[in-house]
């Protein structure tokens, strides 16, 4: 006799892909949350194709990297112990300017698409799969406004390809964690 699922929706947040599989076998997901942008795309090996398959749902958070997408962080911004970049590699001063390239990229296209460069960091996510809803973290009206009219952008095929051409070719310094740090043995179990 089969175990009966009586949970109508549910999801899981940061899991790994044998976990996700497990869990899909007894209740089937509705959606897994984890992290991804174009600063973060560790997504792409095994969730998303993983999900797809599945027929689950993405909700990625920090879609536009934890700010550093928007072009409002200085490269020699420090930030509080309480805030969590202050632990992330990829805030490190050194790690941030090699990054900038980046933010030059998502500046440029912004340029071109009339938008700014958190609503085309969105906009990415957005076009990557149709079962991906971002939750970007906003603090002001204002901010949520903006997020709100990337939907109005619109990136072709041929954009997107170019967009993952230069994404591919970059050498980005985008570790999440110290790979020793409790968080790091946490993620993706």
């Amino acid at each position: 006799m089969g175990l009966q699922c009586l949970i109508l929706h549910w999801g899981l947040s940061e899991a790994g892909i044998e976990t996700i599989k497990k869990a899909h076998d007894i209740c089937p997901l509705t959606v897994v949350e984890s992290e991804y942008s174009m600063i973060w795309r560790e997504p792409e090996k095994e969730l998303l194709p993983l999900l797809e398959e599945l027929g689950i749902g993405f909700v990625p958070f920090a879609p536009l990297g934890k700010g550093f997408l928007t072009a409002t962080i200085d490269t020699n911004q420090t930030f509080a112990k309480n805030d969590t970049r202050s632990r992330q590699p990829r805030f490190r001063k050194e790690n941030m300017e090699a990054n900038q390239v980046l933010v030059d990229l998502v500046k440029k296209i912004a340029d071109l698409k009339d938008a700014t460069p958190a609503q085309v960091a969105l906009t990415w996510v957005m076009a990557q799969k149709p079962f991906i809803v971002p939750i970007p973290g906003s603090r002001k009206l204002s901010r949520i406004e903006e997020n709100i009219n990337a939907a109005n952008i619109k990136l072709t095929k041929e954009e997107l390809t170019k967009i993952r051409e230069a994404l591919d070719n970059l050498e980005l310094k985008a570790d999440r964690w110290d790979p020793n740090s409790d968080n790091a043995k946490r993620v993706g179990k």
